[in-house]
Protein backbone atom coordinates (compact mmCIF):
# COMPACT_ATOMS: atom_id res chain seq x y z
CA UNK A 1 0.00 0.00 0.00
CA UNK A 2 1.36 3.41 -0.42
CA UNK A 3 1.54 5.49 2.19
CA UNK A 4 0.30 9.47 1.47
CA UNK A 5 0.04 12.59 3.84
CA UNK A 6 -3.73 11.66 4.67
CA UNK A 7 -1.97 8.85 6.61
CA UNK A 8 0.34 10.60 8.24
CA UNK A 9 -2.26 12.82 9.62
CA UNK A 10 -4.32 10.06 10.62
CA UNK A 11 -1.42 8.94 12.68
CA UNK A 12 -0.69 12.08 14.58
CA UNK A 13 -2.21 11.44 17.92
CA UNK A 14 0.21 8.17 18.05
CA UNK A 15 3.34 10.12 16.35
CA UNK A 16 2.74 13.12 18.56
CA UNK A 17 2.84 10.99 21.99
CA UNK A 18 6.22 8.94 20.35
CA UNK A 19 7.90 12.17 20.23
CA UNK A 20 7.31 13.33 23.22
CA UNK A 21 8.66 10.38 24.80
CA UNK A 22 11.66 10.78 22.57
CA UNK A 23 11.93 14.28 24.12
CA UNK A 24 11.43 13.63 27.61
CA UNK A 25 14.08 10.50 27.20
CA UNK A 26 16.68 13.12 25.46
CA UNK A 27 15.45 15.59 28.54
CA UNK A 28 16.38 13.16 30.84
CA UNK A 29 19.60 11.80 29.55
CA UNK A 30 20.55 15.94 29.66
CA UNK A 31 19.49 16.77 33.16
CA UNK A 32 17.37 15.27 35.51
CA UNK A 33 14.48 17.84 36.02
CA UNK A 34 11.45 17.22 38.17
CA UNK A 35 9.32 20.64 36.56
CA UNK A 36 10.99 20.60 33.14
CA UNK A 37 9.50 16.37 32.87
CA UNK A 38 6.28 17.30 33.52
CA UNK A 39 5.96 20.27 31.36
CA UNK A 40 7.23 18.27 28.16
CA UNK A 41 4.73 15.64 29.28
CA UNK A 42 1.46 17.94 29.91
CA UNK A 43 2.51 19.98 26.45
CA UNK A 44 3.04 16.74 24.48
CA UNK A 45 -0.35 15.07 25.42
CA UNK A 46 -2.36 18.65 24.83
CA UNK A 47 -0.76 18.83 21.67
CA UNK A 48 -1.67 14.55 21.03
CA UNK A 49 -5.27 15.84 22.04
CA UNK A 50 -5.17 19.15 19.74
CA UNK A 51 -3.98 16.50 16.73
CA UNK A 52 -7.61 14.72 16.91
CA UNK A 53 -9.02 17.66 15.09
CA UNK A 54 -7.13 17.73 11.90
CA UNK A 55 -7.87 13.73 12.17
CA UNK A 56 -11.44 13.95 11.94
CA UNK A 57 -11.11 15.76 8.21
CA UNK A 58 -9.64 12.52 7.35
CA UNK A 59 -11.26 9.45 9.05
CA UNK A 60 -11.97 7.02 8.40
CA UNK A 61 -8.97 5.53 7.21
CA UNK A 62 -7.58 2.49 7.10
CA UNK A 63 -3.42 2.74 8.16
CA UNK A 64 -1.74 -0.77 6.70
CA UNK A 65 -3.58 -3.35 7.77
CA UNK A 66 -3.51 -3.30 11.22
CA UNK A 67 -4.66 -0.15 12.44
CA UNK A 68 -8.14 1.62 11.40
CA UNK A 69 -8.54 5.17 12.54
CA UNK A 70 -12.49 6.29 12.72
CA UNK A 71 -14.35 8.33 14.50
CA UNK A 72 -14.84 5.76 17.16
CA UNK A 73 -11.07 5.30 17.36
CA UNK A 74 -10.59 9.05 17.43
CA UNK A 75 -13.30 9.14 20.49
CA UNK A 76 -11.31 6.76 22.57
CA UNK A 77 -8.01 8.27 21.58
CA UNK A 78 -9.38 11.51 23.62
CA UNK A 79 -10.47 9.99 26.25
CA UNK A 80 -7.20 7.81 27.29
CA UNK A 81 -5.06 11.03 26.81
CA UNK A 82 -7.11 13.21 28.84
CA UNK A 83 -6.89 10.40 31.23
CA UNK A 84 -3.60 9.98 31.39
CA UNK A 85 -2.64 13.97 31.45
CA UNK A 86 -5.38 13.81 34.57
CA UNK A 87 -2.66 10.72 35.60
CA UNK A 88 0.09 13.08 34.78
CA UNK A 89 -1.06 16.20 36.38
CA UNK A 90 -2.05 14.45 39.66
CA UNK A 91 1.91 12.57 39.73
CA UNK A 92 3.61 15.60 39.89
CA UNK A 93 1.92 16.58 43.17
CA UNK A 94 2.31 13.19 44.35
CA UNK A 95 5.70 12.90 42.99
CA UNK A 96 6.83 16.27 44.23
CA UNK A 97 6.64 16.06 48.07
CA UNK A 98 4.62 18.70 50.35
CA UNK A 99 3.85 21.94 47.85
CA UNK A 100 6.73 20.64 45.40
CA UNK A 101 9.44 22.20 47.78
CA UNK A 102 9.51 19.53 50.74
CA UNK A 103 10.88 15.93 50.77
CA UNK A 104 8.90 13.85 47.86
CA UNK A 105 9.55 10.73 46.17
CA UNK A 106 12.86 9.20 47.46
CA UNK A 107 14.32 7.82 43.98
CA UNK A 108 14.13 9.49 40.95
CA UNK A 109 11.18 10.78 39.53
CA UNK A 110 11.48 11.32 35.71
CA UNK A 111 11.16 8.09 34.66
CA UNK A 112 7.61 7.65 35.51
CA UNK A 113 6.40 10.61 33.11
CA UNK A 114 8.03 8.29 30.58
CA UNK A 115 6.92 5.05 31.49
CA UNK A 116 3.33 6.72 31.26
CA UNK A 117 3.33 8.02 28.18
CA UNK A 118 4.13 4.77 26.53
CA UNK A 119 1.48 2.89 28.15
CA UNK A 120 -0.88 5.91 26.82
CA UNK A 121 0.97 4.95 22.75
CA UNK A 122 0.00 1.25 23.62
CA UNK A 123 -3.69 3.03 24.29
CA UNK A 124 -3.60 5.03 21.05
CA UNK A 125 -2.64 1.69 19.21
CA UNK A 126 -4.95 -0.78 21.38
CA UNK A 127 -8.17 1.28 20.34
CA UNK A 128 -7.21 1.83 16.74
CA UNK A 129 -6.72 -2.05 15.99
CA UNK A 130 -8.36 -3.55 13.46
CA UNK A 131 -6.46 -6.61 13.42
CA UNK A 132 -5.47 -9.23 16.13
CA UNK A 133 -1.72 -8.33 15.78
CA UNK A 134 -2.65 -4.82 16.03
CA UNK A 135 -4.46 -6.01 18.89
CA UNK A 136 -1.53 -7.44 20.82
CA UNK A 137 0.69 -5.00 20.05
CA UNK A 138 -1.18 -2.39 21.82
CA UNK A 139 -1.99 -4.73 24.62
CA UNK A 140 1.62 -5.33 25.71
CA UNK A 141 2.80 -1.24 24.85
CA UNK A 142 0.34 -0.68 27.23
CA UNK A 143 0.78 -3.39 29.98
CA UNK A 144 4.48 -3.81 30.26
CA UNK A 145 5.13 0.21 31.60
CA UNK A 146 2.69 -0.37 33.45
CA UNK A 147 4.57 -3.14 35.99
CA UNK A 148 6.95 -1.05 36.18
CA UNK A 149 4.35 1.95 36.98
CA UNK A 150 2.83 -0.50 39.74
CA UNK A 151 6.39 -1.61 40.94
CA UNK A 152 7.11 2.45 41.44
CA UNK A 153 7.37 2.63 44.71
CA UNK A 154 9.87 0.02 45.13
CA UNK A 155 11.09 0.90 48.88
CA UNK A 156 7.52 -0.12 49.85
CA UNK A 157 6.83 -3.96 50.16
CA UNK A 158 3.40 -3.74 49.33
CA UNK A 159 4.03 -1.47 45.65
CA UNK A 160 7.14 -4.26 44.89
CA UNK A 161 4.61 -7.15 45.34
CA UNK A 162 1.80 -5.91 43.70
CA UNK A 163 4.17 -5.14 40.37
CA UNK A 164 5.08 -8.25 40.61
CA UNK A 165 1.90 -10.30 40.84
CA UNK A 166 0.72 -8.02 37.76
CA UNK A 167 3.63 -9.05 36.05
CA UNK A 168 3.84 -12.53 36.65
CA UNK A 169 -0.52 -12.65 36.01
CA UNK A 170 -0.55 -10.31 33.12
CA UNK A 171 1.65 -12.42 31.28
CA UNK A 172 -0.05 -15.43 31.74
CA UNK A 173 -3.42 -13.67 30.69
CA UNK A 174 -1.20 -12.34 27.13
CA UNK A 175 -0.13 -16.19 26.75
CA UNK A 176 -3.49 -17.13 26.43
CA UNK A 177 -4.76 -14.08 24.22
CA UNK A 178 -1.71 -15.04 22.15
CA UNK A 179 -2.90 -18.64 21.96
CA UNK A 180 -5.83 -18.35 21.22
CA UNK A 181 -5.50 -15.88 18.27
CA UNK A 182 -2.95 -18.70 16.76
CA UNK A 183 -6.06 -20.95 16.66
CA UNK A 184 -8.14 -18.19 15.48
CA UNK A 185 -5.57 -18.07 12.58
CA UNK A 186 -5.44 -21.74 11.70
CA UNK A 187 -8.82 -22.30 11.08
CA UNK A 188 -9.94 -18.82 9.40
CA UNK A 189 -6.23 -18.16 7.72
CA UNK A 190 -6.94 -14.21 8.65
CA UNK A 191 -5.99 -12.02 11.69
CA UNK A 192 -8.47 -9.29 10.53
CA UNK A 193 -11.49 -8.62 12.57
CA UNK A 194 -13.53 -7.95 9.71
CA UNK A 195 -12.04 -10.91 8.06
CA UNK A 196 -13.02 -13.52 10.55
CA UNK A 197 -16.29 -12.08 10.58
CA UNK A 198 -16.88 -13.21 6.99
CA UNK A 199 -15.13 -16.19 7.54
CA UNK A 200 -16.96 -17.16 10.38
CA UNK A 201 -20.68 -16.17 8.99
CA UNK A 202 -19.69 -17.72 5.18
CA UNK A 203 -19.44 -21.33 7.16
CA UNK A 204 -22.34 -20.82 9.52
CA UNK A 205 -21.24 -23.54 11.54
CA UNK A 206 -18.24 -22.94 14.06
CA UNK A 207 -15.50 -25.37 14.17
CA UNK A 208 -14.02 -26.94 17.77
CA UNK A 209 -10.49 -24.64 16.96
CA UNK A 210 -13.06 -21.59 16.69
CA UNK A 211 -14.99 -22.12 19.73
CA UNK A 212 -11.25 -23.17 22.05
CA UNK A 213 -9.70 -19.89 20.43
CA UNK A 214 -12.35 -17.59 20.99
CA UNK A 215 -12.57 -19.33 24.73
CA UNK A 216 -8.85 -18.42 25.13
CA UNK A 217 -9.34 -15.02 24.17
CA UNK A 218 -11.89 -14.50 27.03
CA UNK A 219 -9.78 -15.41 29.64
CA UNK A 220 -6.51 -12.94 28.33
CA UNK A 221 -9.26 -9.98 28.01
CA UNK A 222 -11.54 -10.71 30.61
CA UNK A 223 -8.44 -10.74 33.02
CA UNK A 224 -7.17 -7.27 31.62
CA UNK A 225 -10.74 -5.82 32.69
CA UNK A 226 -10.58 -7.93 36.15
CA UNK A 227 -13.97 -9.82 35.04
CA UNK A 228 -14.54 -12.37 37.34
CA UNK A 229 -13.06 -14.97 38.31
CA UNK A 230 -10.35 -13.27 36.40
CA UNK A 231 -10.42 -10.47 39.04
CA UNK A 232 -8.06 -11.90 42.06
CA UNK A 233 -5.36 -9.38 41.24
CA UNK A 234 -7.29 -6.11 41.40
CA UNK A 235 -7.23 -5.01 45.15
CA UNK A 236 -4.12 -6.39 45.65
CA UNK A 237 -2.90 -4.38 43.21
CA UNK A 238 -5.05 -1.06 43.47
CA UNK A 239 -4.02 -0.96 47.13
CA UNK A 240 -0.20 -1.68 46.22
CA UNK A 241 0.56 0.50 42.99
CA UNK A 242 0.91 4.30 43.80
CA UNK A 243 -2.39 6.27 43.67
CA UNK A 244 -1.82 8.18 40.52
CA UNK A 245 -0.92 4.63 38.95
CA UNK A 246 -3.71 3.44 40.57
CA UNK A 247 -5.91 5.90 38.74
CA UNK A 248 -4.24 5.21 35.04
CA UNK A 249 -5.22 1.58 35.59
CA UNK A 250 -8.70 1.86 36.39
CA UNK A 251 -9.01 4.27 33.99
CA UNK A 252 -7.25 4.74 30.90
CA UNK A 253 -5.85 0.80 31.05
CA UNK A 254 -9.63 -0.58 30.97
CA UNK A 255 -10.81 1.83 28.35
CA UNK A 256 -8.69 0.93 25.54
CA UNK A 257 -9.50 -3.04 26.33
CA UNK A 258 -12.82 -2.34 26.60
CA UNK A 259 -12.83 -0.26 23.04
CA UNK A 260 -11.14 -2.95 21.31
CA UNK A 261 -13.44 -5.55 22.98
CA UNK A 262 -16.31 -3.53 21.72
CA UNK A 263 -15.11 -3.54 17.88
CA UNK A 264 -13.68 -6.64 17.74
CA UNK A 265 -17.36 -7.65 19.04
CA UNK A 266 -19.20 -5.71 16.47
CA UNK A 267 -17.03 -6.29 13.48
CA UNK A 268 -17.04 -10.25 13.88
CA UNK A 269 -20.74 -11.11 14.42
CA UNK A 270 -20.43 -14.65 13.94
CA UNK A 271 -18.35 -14.96 16.93
CA UNK A 272 -20.59 -13.33 19.57
CA UNK A 273 -23.47 -15.77 19.27
CA UNK A 274 -24.79 -19.06 21.40
CA UNK A 275 -22.51 -20.40 24.09
CA UNK A 276 -20.28 -16.40 24.19
CA UNK A 277 -23.32 -14.82 24.73
CA UNK A 278 -24.38 -17.49 27.95
CA UNK A 279 -20.98 -16.89 29.07
CA UNK A 280 -20.54 -13.40 28.87
CA UNK A 281 -23.42 -12.85 30.41
CA UNK A 282 -22.81 -15.09 33.06
CA UNK A 283 -19.42 -12.80 33.80
CA UNK A 284 -21.41 -10.05 33.95
CA UNK A 285 -23.80 -11.06 36.78
CA UNK A 286 -21.08 -12.48 38.94
CA UNK A 287 -18.98 -9.38 38.39
CA UNK A 288 -21.59 -7.13 39.54
CA UNK A 289 -22.59 -8.99 42.85
CA UNK A 290 -19.03 -9.91 43.79
CA UNK A 291 -17.32 -6.76 42.86
CA UNK A 292 -20.25 -5.17 45.12
CA UNK A 293 -20.53 -7.72 47.68
CA UNK A 294 -16.33 -7.67 48.64
CA UNK A 295 -16.61 -3.80 48.33
CA UNK A 296 -18.64 -4.00 51.24
CA UNK A 297 -16.36 -5.09 53.56
CA UNK A 298 -13.49 -3.09 52.52
CA UNK A 299 -11.87 -0.64 55.22
CA UNK A 300 -9.14 0.79 52.60
CA UNK A 301 -10.24 3.31 49.73
CA UNK A 302 -8.38 1.87 47.24
CA UNK A 303 -9.11 -1.98 47.33
CA UNK A 304 -12.82 -0.21 47.73
CA UNK A 305 -12.71 1.05 44.19
CA UNK A 306 -10.99 -1.76 42.58
CA UNK A 307 -13.57 -3.94 43.61
CA UNK A 308 -16.27 -1.09 42.03
CA UNK A 309 -14.60 -0.86 38.75
CA UNK A 310 -15.10 -4.89 39.11
CA UNK A 311 -18.72 -4.38 39.05
CA UNK A 312 -18.61 -1.44 37.09
CA UNK A 313 -17.30 -3.44 33.65
CA UNK A 314 -19.87 -6.17 34.75
CA UNK A 315 -22.60 -3.10 34.17
CA UNK A 316 -20.58 -2.49 30.73
CA UNK A 317 -21.03 -6.05 29.66
CA UNK A 318 -24.84 -5.71 30.13
CA UNK A 319 -24.53 -3.28 27.20
CA UNK A 320 -22.33 -5.45 25.10
CA UNK A 321 -24.46 -8.34 25.22
CA UNK A 322 -26.87 -5.98 23.85
CA UNK A 323 -25.46 -4.97 21.47
CA UNK A 324 -28.55 -3.36 19.29
CA UNK A 325 -28.15 0.10 17.50
CA UNK A 326 -27.33 1.77 20.54
CA UNK A 327 -25.00 -0.24 21.99
CA UNK A 328 -21.51 2.37 20.60
CA UNK A 329 -23.39 5.17 22.24
CA UNK A 330 -24.03 3.97 25.81
CA UNK A 331 -21.20 2.14 26.18
CA UNK A 332 -18.95 5.51 25.59
CA UNK A 333 -21.38 7.02 27.80
CA UNK A 334 -20.77 4.76 30.45
CA UNK A 335 -17.00 4.67 30.06
CA UNK A 336 -16.89 8.28 29.92
CA UNK A 337 -18.89 9.23 33.17
CA UNK A 338 -17.08 6.13 34.72
CA UNK A 339 -13.77 7.71 33.77
CA UNK A 340 -14.48 11.32 34.86
CA UNK A 341 -15.61 9.64 38.59
CA UNK A 342 -13.23 7.38 39.27
CA UNK A 343 -10.07 10.05 38.61
CA UNK A 344 -11.98 12.03 40.86
CA UNK A 345 -12.15 10.03 43.37
CA UNK A 346 -8.27 8.64 43.26
CA UNK A 347 -7.55 12.74 42.80
CA UNK A 348 -8.58 13.27 46.48
CA UNK A 349 -6.83 10.03 47.63
CA UNK A 350 -3.45 11.26 45.43
CA UNK A 351 -3.98 15.10 46.94
CA UNK A 352 -4.12 13.13 50.60
CA UNK A 353 -0.82 10.94 49.78
CA UNK A 354 2.74 11.32 49.53
CA UNK A 355 5.19 8.39 49.10
CA UNK A 356 7.63 10.41 51.37
CA UNK A 357 5.41 9.13 54.26
CA UNK A 358 6.37 5.21 53.22
CA UNK A 359 2.32 4.51 52.35
CA UNK A 360 -0.93 6.10 50.58
CA UNK A 361 -3.18 7.66 52.66
CA UNK A 362 -6.05 5.20 51.81
CA UNK A 363 -7.36 3.76 55.13
CA UNK A 364 -10.58 4.93 55.51
CA UNK A 365 -10.06 5.88 59.12
CA UNK A 366 -7.60 8.62 57.91
CA UNK A 367 -10.55 10.40 56.15
CA UNK A 368 -12.77 10.59 59.43
CA UNK A 369 -13.67 14.62 59.41
CA UNK A 370 -11.86 15.68 56.51
CA UNK A 371 -14.80 18.04 56.05
CA UNK A 372 -13.86 20.13 59.06
CA UNK A 373 -10.47 20.57 57.36
CA UNK A 374 -10.75 20.28 53.80
CA UNK A 375 -14.46 21.03 52.78
CA UNK A 376 -13.41 20.96 49.01
CA UNK A 377 -11.72 17.79 48.77
CA UNK A 378 -14.70 16.47 50.55
CA UNK A 379 -17.21 17.91 48.55
CA UNK A 380 -15.33 16.67 45.18
CA UNK A 381 -15.34 13.06 47.09
CA UNK A 382 -18.92 13.36 48.14
CA UNK A 383 -20.07 14.07 44.34
CA UNK A 384 -17.68 11.15 43.06
CA UNK A 385 -19.27 8.72 45.68
CA UNK A 386 -22.63 9.86 44.17
CA UNK A 387 -21.91 9.80 40.90
CA UNK A 388 -20.08 6.13 41.43
CA UNK A 389 -23.79 5.47 42.93
CA UNK A 390 -25.51 6.61 39.73
CA UNK A 391 -27.68 9.38 41.82
CA UNK A 392 -29.44 11.74 39.60
CA UNK A 393 -28.13 14.78 38.37
CA UNK A 394 -24.54 13.23 38.63
CA UNK A 395 -23.40 12.48 35.56
CA UNK A 396 -23.05 8.50 36.44
CA UNK A 397 -26.98 8.61 36.38
CA UNK A 398 -26.68 9.08 32.86
CA UNK A 399 -24.26 6.26 32.20
CA UNK A 400 -26.55 3.67 33.97
CA UNK A 401 -29.53 4.89 32.59
CA UNK A 402 -28.17 4.11 28.88
CA UNK A 403 -27.26 0.81 30.44
CA UNK A 404 -30.14 -0.24 31.74
CA UNK A 405 -32.28 1.44 28.65
CA UNK A 406 -30.36 -1.09 26.30
CA UNK A 407 -31.46 -3.98 29.09
CA UNK A 408 -34.88 -3.56 28.34
CA UNK A 409 -34.69 -3.37 24.69
CA UNK A 410 -32.90 -6.28 24.25
CA UNK A 411 -35.11 -7.80 26.77
CA UNK A 412 -32.32 -9.61 29.02
CA UNK A 413 -34.35 -9.40 32.61
CA UNK A 414 -31.66 -11.23 34.80
CA UNK A 415 -28.96 -9.30 33.87
CA UNK A 416 -30.86 -6.37 34.54
CA UNK A 417 -31.93 -8.10 38.04
CA UNK A 418 -28.74 -7.89 38.92
CA UNK A 419 -27.50 -4.51 37.92
CA UNK A 420 -30.57 -3.15 40.20
CA UNK A 421 -29.38 -5.38 43.23
CA UNK A 422 -25.73 -4.44 42.62
CA UNK A 423 -26.66 -0.86 42.24
CA UNK A 424 -28.51 -1.40 45.89
CA UNK A 425 -25.57 -3.09 47.33
CA UNK A 426 -23.21 -0.40 45.56
CA UNK A 427 -25.04 2.73 47.47
CA UNK A 428 -24.58 1.14 51.01
CA UNK A 429 -20.89 1.19 50.95
CA UNK A 430 -20.42 4.53 48.56
CA UNK A 431 -23.11 5.96 51.63
CA UNK A 432 -20.47 4.68 54.21
CA UNK A 433 -17.85 6.21 52.65
CA UNK A 434 -19.16 9.60 52.71
CA UNK A 435 -20.77 9.44 55.81
CA UNK A 436 -16.93 9.12 57.10
CA UNK A 437 -16.23 12.47 55.72
CA UNK A 438 -18.23 13.95 58.25
CA UNK A 439 -17.50 11.97 60.94
CA UNK A 440 -15.38 13.50 63.77
CA UNK A 441 -13.92 11.37 66.43
CA UNK A 442 -12.30 13.02 69.42
CA UNK A 443 -8.10 11.67 69.74
CA UNK A 444 -7.89 9.57 66.47
CA UNK A 445 -4.88 10.72 64.18
CA UNK A 446 -5.95 13.65 61.72
CA UNK A 447 -4.05 12.57 58.47
CA UNK A 448 -4.14 16.38 56.41
CA UNK A 449 -3.61 17.35 52.89
CA UNK A 450 -0.81 19.71 51.86
CA UNK A 451 -1.79 23.55 52.63
CA UNK A 452 -1.53 24.85 49.23
CA UNK A 453 -3.09 21.97 47.76
CA UNK A 454 -5.51 24.54 45.49
CA UNK A 455 -2.53 25.87 43.79
CA UNK A 456 -1.38 23.22 42.25
CA UNK A 457 -2.26 21.88 38.97
CA UNK A 458 -3.77 18.54 40.61
CA UNK A 459 -6.45 20.50 42.57
CA UNK A 460 -7.57 22.65 39.89
CA UNK A 461 -7.97 19.78 37.37
CA UNK A 462 -10.33 18.07 40.65
CA UNK A 463 -12.46 21.02 40.32
CA UNK A 464 -12.65 20.61 36.72
CA UNK A 465 -13.43 16.75 36.90
CA UNK A 466 -16.01 17.54 39.66
CA UNK A 467 -17.84 20.20 37.89
CA UNK A 468 -17.78 18.29 34.34
CA UNK A 469 -19.69 16.01 36.17
CA UNK A 470 -22.37 18.02 37.71
CA UNK A 471 -22.60 19.59 34.52
CA UNK A 472 -22.56 16.43 32.38
CA UNK A 473 -25.51 14.94 34.90
CA UNK A 474 -27.70 17.97 35.00
CA UNK A 475 -27.09 18.36 31.08
CA UNK A 476 -25.69 15.60 28.61
CA UNK A 477 -26.61 16.88 25.44
CA UNK A 478 -23.21 17.68 24.10
CA UNK A 479 -21.48 14.04 25.07
CA UNK A 480 -24.57 12.31 23.66
CA UNK A 481 -24.46 14.47 20.40
CA UNK A 482 -20.75 13.59 20.27
CA UNK A 483 -21.39 9.87 20.47
CA UNK A 484 -24.36 9.61 17.98
CA UNK A 485 -21.51 10.24 15.18
CA UNK A 486 -19.06 8.22 16.75
CA UNK A 487 -19.20 5.29 14.07
CA UNK A 488 -17.05 2.06 13.85
CA UNK A 489 -15.76 1.37 10.46
CA UNK A 490 -14.56 -1.97 8.67
CA UNK A 491 -11.64 -1.12 6.24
Amino acid sequence: MEFTTQHLIALLPLLVTCATIVLVMLAIAWRRNHAQTFVLSVIGLNLALLSIIPVLKVAPLAVTGLLVIDSYACFYIALILAATLACVTLAHAYLGGQGGSGPGFPGNREEFYLLILLAAAGGIVLVSAQHLAGLFIGLELLSVPVYGLVAYAFFNKRSLEAGIKYMVLSAAGSAFLLFGMALLYADAGTLSFAGLGSKMGATGQLSQLVHLGVGMMLVGLAFKLSMVPFHLWTPDVYEGAPAPVAAFLATASKVAVFAVLLRLYQLSPALAGGWLTDLLSLIAVASILIGNLLALTQTNIKRLLGYSSIAHFGYLLVALIASNGMAVEAIGVYLTTYVLTTLGAFGVVTLMSTPFNGRDCDALYEYRGLFWRRPTLTAVMTLMMLSLAGIPLTAGFIGKFYIIAMGVEAHLWWLLASLIIGSAIGVFYYLRVMVTLFLVTPGIRRHDAPENWGQRAGGIMLMAIAALTLLLGVYPQPLLELLQHTALTAL
